[in-house]
């Protein structure tokens, strides 16, 4: 298979995968209506660091094959995030945080320093929303309704997005990123299912 050929599957897979990325989060919490072991605060991260990853590889005109998935991502991470401040019965709440998104993604593109010191801590705020999750596990040592499919299929669009950008931009800040959160999703996953055999042995 040629670079090419190669570069095209790892970018459409990872477009695929991340386009029902989220689903399997979402079926287990409409199913069981119980927001058990997902962190908020791991979400709200995540959001924010995706909001800044798209906005930085816009404004730096990038191949738009390279970050496609990110705006799919935002979408099904705000109907997550919809659905926990349901079950949570937090739903106004979910107006503030709508607001300061917005009001976010308009100072970011003011100035290209601000872009640039965003993405620089970007990995920073990706690493702490994933740390956040799994603090949230070690802290209920329960899995609950925490999808090991949707952090497994993240795992895999990292470890494809950390060859794409090898083979487009080479830009050092975000493969650093994808390595690190490569990393950190599978460590998720791990635990996931870790908690999860440990559950059913228990049963």
């Amino acid at each position: 298979m040629g670079a090419d050929m190669m570069l095209n599957f790892a970018n459409f897979s990872t477009l695929f995968v991340c386009m029902v990325l989220k689903f399997p989060q979402i079926i287990m919490l409409i199913s069981s209506k119980s927001t058990k072991g997902i962190s908020v605060k791991s979400l709200l991260l995540e959001l924010t660091g995706f909001i800044v990853f798209i906005l930085y590889q816009m404004y730096y005109d990038y191949p738009p094959a390279t970050y496609l998935e990110y705006p799919i991502l935002i979408a099904q991470d705000v109907i997550l995030l919809l659905i926990i401040f349901y079950y949570n019965g937090n739903l106004k709440q979910s107006l503030l945080y709508a607001g300061l998104f917005v009001g976010g993604w308009h100072l970011l593109t003011l100035q290209k320093w601000i872009i640039d010191v965003a993405m620089s801590l970007c990995t920073f705020i990706s690493a702490a929303s994933k740390i956040a999750q799994l603090q949230c596990l070690w802290v209920s040592r329960d899995s609950g309704q925490v999808s090991a499919l949707t952090w497994g299929l993240a795992t895999y669009t990292c470890l494809t997005r950390i060859f794409t950008t090898v083979m487009t931009t080479g830009d050092a800040q975000v493969l650093v990123r994808f390595i690190v959160m490569a990393g950190l999703n599978g460590w998720v996953t791990g635990t996931v299912l870790y908690y999860r055999r440990s559950g059913k042995k228990m049963d």
